[in-house]
């Protein structure tokens, strides 16, 4: 009959608690820990990828500027705030609720961690230049 070598295992690895091929207990492999600067950039991304696809500005208009994000984490948990530039006239309640939305849920998906909060400020309105709004000179 043929049989297989058995692995080669030092006397370390044969004191051990777990058996070679399981995985310790969560709380024995320890935890990633993702800083709150990476967690900005995340969500400062994702709201300007939230931003394009809610609130398209025209291509007469100037695109303002990328958000901002800040973070406030604690135990697995952020908070979340993000300052954009929106076009005007759109429906801003129902824009900024898709953005917080967006942002909050990408946010989640890619730290793992539970967004309580998206804080979303409108920094300034982009308006479109029109026949009558000539600047004087």
């Amino acid at each position: 009959m043929n049989t297989l070598p058995e692995p080669v295992v030092s006397p370390g690895d044969r004191a051990g608690r777990h058996p070679p091929s399981a995985l310790p207990p969560p709380a024995e492999r320890g935890a990633t820990i993702i800083p709150d600067k990476v967690v900005g950039r995340i969500a400062a991304e994702a709201g300007r990828v939230a931003q394009r696809n809610r609130a398209a500005v025209p291509h007469d208009r100037d695109p303002g500027a990328a958000p901002s994000a800040s973070v406030i984490s604690r135990t697995g948990a952020v908070r979340l705030r993000l300052a954009v530039d929106l076009p005007y006239p759109t429906d801003l309640a129902r824009v900024c609720e898709q953005i917080q939305h967006d942002v909050g849920d990408r946010v989640a998906q890619l730290t793992g961690m539970r967004v309580d909060e998206v804080t979303l400020t409108i920094r300034r309105l982009l308006t479109a230049p029109g026949p009558g709004h000539r600047r004087v000179r």
